[in-house]
């Protein structure tokens, strides 16, 4: 396929930790079916590290993955944003572009697409929604769950304190929110769940569905299934995994590194999403995981 700066094919993830990320699997695997000779990689870069790693880059160099703790951080070197970036304060992608004589650098969010599609593809709009956690993600999970038609958001956090900038989005968003200590969850039944919390820390959490409909979306997937996961198939309710949204979120990124839109889609667009699921072991169809949450066998 045709794309711009031909001469810029390397790629990488970057965050902290760092070492578990599937991201250069799927991207891999994309890059084959679309035929580019980009490289991926990934490297652990810390919170303040962020600004030292771009300045050193070469101009080999095509885009950035971000996760955890830099989606915030790379606000203050972003040349232009996109309107999600603007309104979540919230950045998971940078694209490099020249521009004359200069290089200007590209910020986008896919989280919230990541978040949006695969409840979409199960046939999933709730009305009501509850988040566990208060992170980056949580602020792509809150924007997420309006765009699926929440009108009503229950926030779940260790400090309520901590909860300011997502009950400002909130105002913005026109969504109520309500803010609640975890101590609260236990006897509470959910029809959507996102948790944004690191895997393993919504393990000794009481989550259960309000019925078979009922969706946890646990993005995270090392280890994967998560105690919580587990809990919530067992009792009946639909299980979505965090490669689920790793998948999504990387084909936003993959169109934004190739075109510069990330909703412009890709030649052959399909082809890429099955090849990039089964590179992580996911079936073809978003929602086909086994009722247990184990991932099939690639």
């Amino acid at each position: 396929m045709a794309y711009t700066d031909p001469g810029r094919t390397r790629l990488a993830v970057l965050g902290s930790p760092i070492a578990h990320s599937l991201s250069p699997t799927l991207h891999a695997a994309a890059y084959d079916v679309l035929g580019v000779p980009f490289t991926y990689g990934r490297h652990e870069v810390a919170s303040g590290g962020l600004d030292a790693f771009v300045a050193g880059l070469g101009p080999e160099w095509r885009g950035l993955s971000l996760t955890m703790p830099l989606k915030r951080e790379v606000l203050p070197m972003l040349d232009r944003t996109t309107p999600l970036v603007d309104e979540l304060g919230v950045a998971n992608t940078i694209a490099f572009r020249t521009s004359g004589d200069t290089v200007l650098r590209y910020g986008a969010n896919t989280d919230v697409e990541g978040l949006v599609r695969p409840v979409e593809a199960l046939g999933h709009l709730p009305g009501e929604a509850t988040i566990l956690g208060g992170g980056a993600t949580a602020t792509s999970a809150l924007t997420a769950a309006v765009r699926l038609g929440a009108t009503l958001v229950r926030l779940f956090l260790r400090d309520t304190a901590k909860a300011g900038a997502l009950v400002d989005l909130a105002v913005r968003l026109g969504v109520s929110l309500e803010v609640l200590p975890l101590s609260e969850l236990p006897g509470t039944h959910h029809g959507f769940v996102v948790s944004t919390l690191p895997g393993g820390a919504a393990d000794d959490l009481e989550l259960v569905p309000s019925g078979p409909d009922a969706v946890l979306f646990d993005v995270a997937y090392e280890p994967w299934p998560t105690a919580a996961s587990t809990r919530w198939a067992a009792a009946g309710g639909r299980v979505l995994n965090g490669l689920d949204m790793l998948a999504e979120q990387a084909l936003g990124q993959i169109r934004f590194f190739l075109t510069g839109d990330q909703d412009e889609l890709l030649p052959a667009e399909a082809d890429v999403r099955r090849a990039m699921r089964a590179s992580v072991g996911l079936p073809p169809t978003i929602g086909d995981e086994r009722p247990s949450g184990e991932r099939p066998l690639s």
